[in-house]
């Protein structure tokens, strides 16, 4: 679908109106949690028309995808961050140590250790995040929460990486109170890492998206990842 300049900045700023009502809301200040912007499926002009409305970190699902826009924008001034947020098998991790800004998709050790090997010295260290199921589905990527902090140890011993924080893709579920008491778990145990590493730079909570970015905001988050509502719906190949 073909985007108007207008079109994509009136949706970012709804999203942006709707993140700084949402951190009044929870007695936040409006500038406490970064929004990310979910590019999959659309094009690389679109990024760059929303990147000319200010906004700076994109996130790609796809690696290969992302790496095509991640070159195509090279030249975009200032620089934009560029977040994997899909999954990463290990014959994909090259591609994320080499390209991306941050890997928030990172929920075993192995790939933790590749992303680190392969993690051009030239460049800044990768931020990650570690994946956690919070709610326990059964098909979902990620660690459980009960591994969180033995994995997030080790981690922090991975010298071409810096431990950032936790991502957590909930089910959905009916009711704003009911997405604030998952995203609260989140939470809690986010804190709980936090004070276990005592790390400073241990500092991002990337949860919520378009749908419940409101109670994920009550509850804590950081960064909240938003595709739909700035891009539009997508339309996948068959």
């Amino acid at each position: 679908m073909k985007h108007t300049d207008t079109q994509l900045s009136d949706n970012l700023r709804a999203v942006q109106a709707r993140i700084a009502a949402a951190c009044v809301a929870s007695g936040r200040s409006v500038d406490a949690v970064q929004l990310l912007a979910v590019s999959k499926t659309f094009s690389a002009d679109d990024v760059r028309q929303v990147a000319a409305c200010g906004q700076r970190d994109f996130g790609e699902n796809y690696i290969q995808e992302g790496v095509d826009k991640i070159t195509a924008l090279q030249g975009v001034a200032p620089a934009l961050v560029w977040h994997c947020i899909g999954p990463m098998q290990s014959n994909k991790t090259k591609l994320v140590a080499e390209h991306f800004d941050w890997a928030h998709t990172v929920d075993r050790l192995k790939i933790a250790q590749r992303l680190s090997d392969q993690r051009p010295a030239h460049l800044a260290p990768l931020n990650v995040c570690l994946q956690v199921n919070i709610d326990g589905g059964e098909t979902k990527s990620g660690i459980a929460p009960a591994d969180v902090l033995g994995l997030a140890t080790e981690v922090t011993k991975l010298p071409r990486l810096v431990l950032r924080g936790l991502m957590t893709i909930p089910d959905p579920v009916d009711g704003f109170d009911a997405q604030v008491a998952v995203h609260a778990k989140a939470r809690a145990l986010f804190d709980e890492v936090k004070a276990a590493l005592n790390l400073p730079q241990f500092d991002t909570l990337s949860m919520g998206m378009t749908g419940d970015l409101e109670a994920a905001v009550q509850a804590g988050s950081t960064m909240v990842r938003v595709g739909t509502a700035i891009f539009g719906g997508r339309t996948y190949a068959a």
